[in-house]
């Protein structure tokens, strides 16, 4: 019977998803905040009713099916509870374990399908004409910029690149859906977010060049971008570091009353770091406005996600902590745009987190240090890169509209090219950063053990200096 009704559960959610209405997975059976998102549960004592009522939720209906086998599970022992701290647990007589799944995954919302039609009774958040030329325009400028840049280190020019090759939907489209004054930590598959800032094509250039005109001085790697003007801090590349990070930050902003929210960023692997479950764990307690959005690429590298976790994804680790989330088609723009927009109203609104898991394969290798042919099939690659195209698929949407014509298309993909050519020759132009801008900028005044460091250094490069870049001033 509880079978059945968590079945039920999950098929009404599916249907809720595809159908009726954009739908994210409540943090609990029973949730006991009440706001515009949520109703709260009300449980009468024992002693007045034997039959508990309940408000519905007014964001799912699925919710109604989840009281029910909530109902099942205690109906024989409906009277008998223990009052814990954290609130009431009824009794039950049956032994039962709890599954280590459902029968059926959790579905994932999409608003467009794979021709970039409309699915019937789809609903989603509008795109004006303008942010949706303007959404198109970028996701080409990313896409090109990734390839340019990936040949680019390639011919030895930059020491390392990572792509966003199958992901730009996720990239533009959520950054599309935050305002300005949300701070954003990526891990280092997001620069679509800052390019839809206003991070410039010669700025993005200037960093993997690391001259001195990158806000970094030269000390990081290639692709890790920072912005204090675009309040999106500099990426690190220990992985899932970013995401209790995130949760400080939310709760600052809770704290001082902005109405902004904090936006992480994860990949499937990141979910198996300490800081991911630490991070999900903070926010829920402190109920901190943070949306954490996970790109389920399919990949961790070389670890393919069978081999990363036993769950149904990441969507359903979020309920365990008490985390509204939801499951989206990241090669669908308007869903991850709708799926984003929707989570960011929760948790300003109502001051809580939201996980979004969203579905989008990686087409290219992990980085340039990776053969990503060497652990998957070739033609699995050029099926997700030609079928599932994320731009191709957003295209026929704008261009059904009438929004976009094959010149428009002729001129931006020529403007850019042209744009990342020329920023990649004054990058390349422009000095590199001087030997002391290694040491400076963290003290005040520089320690002995620092000097000491640096003084070593000079000597050595003093002594072969045929094994240090000629171009850096000393």
């Amino acid at each position: 019977m509880a079978a059945r009704l968590l079945g039920k559960s999950k098929t009404l959610a599916h249907h809720q998803h595809l159908h009726k209405k954009l739908t994210f997975f409540s943090g609990s059976v029973l949730d006991h905040t009440s706001s515009r998102f949520s109703q709260p549960f009300v449980r009468p004592h024992p002693n007045n009713s034997p039959t508990p009522s309940f408000s519905r939720y007014e964001s799912t209906k699925a919710a109604e099916a989840q009281l029910e086998l909530q109902q099942h599970l205690t109906e024989d022992d409906h009277e008998q509870v223990i009052d814990f701290p954290g609130g009431e647990v009824a009794f039950t007589s049956e032994m039962r374990f709890i599954s280590e799944s459902p029968q059926k995954r959790v579905p994932c919302y999409r608003v467009l399908d794979d021709n970039g039609e409309p699915m019937k009774y789809s609903n989603y958040v509008q795109v004006s004409k303008e942010m949706a030329v303007k959404m198109y325009s970028d996701m080409v400028t990313l896409q090109t910029m990734d390839s340019i840049f990936y040949e680019v280190q390639r011919q030895g020019r930059i020491s390392f690149y990572l792509t966003s090759m199958g992901e730009e939907a996720v990239n533009i489209a959520s950054a599309a859906a935050l305002t300005s004054d949300d701070l954003v930590l990526p891990q280092y598959r997001e620069p679509g977010v800052l390019l839809w800032r206003g991070f410039t094509l010669q700025q993005f250039a200037h960093q993997c060049f690391g001259n001195t005109n990158d806000f970094g001085k030269g000390r990081q790697m290639p692709i890790h971008y920072g912005s204090n003007k675009h309040n999106y801090l500099t990426v690190s590349s220990p992985i899932a570091t970013q995401l209790p990070q995130a949760v400080g930050a939310a709760y600052s902003l809770k704290m001082d009353g902005k109405k902004a929210c904090a936006v992480t960023f994860c990949g499937d692997g990141g979910t198996s770091e300490g800081d991911f479950h630490a991070g999900m764990n903070f926010a829920a307690v402190m109920e901190a406005p943070v949306i954490f959005i996970c790109r389920n690429n399919g990949w961790a590298i070389s670890t393919p996600v069978e081999e990363q976790f036993r769950s149904d994804g990441i969507v359903v680790k979020g309920q365990a902590y008490g985390i509204w989330s939801i499951r989206v088609d990241g090669n669908d723009a308007l869903a991850v745009y709708s799926a984003v927009h929707t989570a960011r109203e929760i948790a300003i609104r109502e001051q809580r987190p939201v996980l979004i898991e969203a579905l989008s394969y990686r087409v290219g290798h992990h980085s340039t240090s990776d053969d990503s042919t060497k652990y998957r099939p070739i033609d699995e690659i050029e099926y997700w890169k030609m079928e599932r195209n994320p731009v191709n698929r957003f295209k026929r949407w704008v261009e059904r509209n009438g929004w976009w014509s094959d010149k428009d298309e002729l001129e931006l993909r020529s403007s850019v090219r042209k744009q990342l050519m020329h920023a990649i020759q004054e990058a390349e132009k422009a000095q590199k950063p001087p030997l002391e801008d290694l040491f400076n900028d963290v003290y005040d005044q520089l320690p002995s053990n620092l000097e000491e460091q640096e003084r070593l250094l000079r000597k050595t490069i003093e002594k072969h200096p045929k094994e240090y870049p000629s171009d850096v001033p000393l």
